[in-house]
């Protein structure tokens, strides 16, 4: 797929068939992920794969809103490892840069996917530090739940001039 097509048609997928991901897929997501821009290419990203349905479903219990991992077929946590950030308050930048990364991945695939965000909330944050036994350098920034998209979403136009400016506001 195109990458300007990949970009403007891409969609949060919430609803998931029962075909699984294979693990050629998954790896080229990973792939794209490691792709991304790093402050001073620091890549201080760590993924950490979850393809056990009770390790999924367990997330729904602090987070409120990531019901999609009970039909995902994988779930990736998105994690940084603070040692290696060198520049305080980038590490966030990064990996949000790896996570997008990871859904346009999915999406040139076929595949579906939704990001979920854990930092900078603190419950989420815990949850999940305590749930992959996260080091203590090791902080938790999202989850991506991907799958086979159970139906096909419409195109949405996103484009709003009015958000343009030059130069100045």
């Amino acid at each position: 797929m195109d990458a300007l097509k990949c970009i403007v048609t891409r969609r949060s997928v919430r609803d998931f068939s029962e075909k699984k991901v294979g693990d050629k897929d998954l790896l080229e997501i990973l792939k794209c992920g490691m792709y991304a821009p790093s402050a001073r290419n620091r890549k201080p990203w760590h993924f950490i794969v979850m393809r056990k349905k009770e390790t999924m479903i367990r997330i729904t219990e602090f987070h409120p809103h990531a019901m999609m991992l009970n039909s995902a077929s994988v779930a990736i946590a998105v994690v940084a490892d603070t040692s290696l950030e060198k520049n305080k308050g980038y590490l966030v930048q990064d990996c949000s840069a790896a996570v997008q990364n990871i859904l346009l991945a999915a999406h040139s695939l076929g595949l579906g996917a939704v990001w979920l965000g854990i930092y900078p909330r603190k419950k989420r944050m815990k949850g999940l530090s305590e749930l992959l036994e996260l080091p203590e350098n090791v902080a938790p920034l999202a989850v991506v739940a991907i799958g086979h998209p159970e139906k096909k979403l419409e195109q949405l136009d996103r484009f709003d001039v009015a958000r343009i400016h030059y130069e100045k506001w």
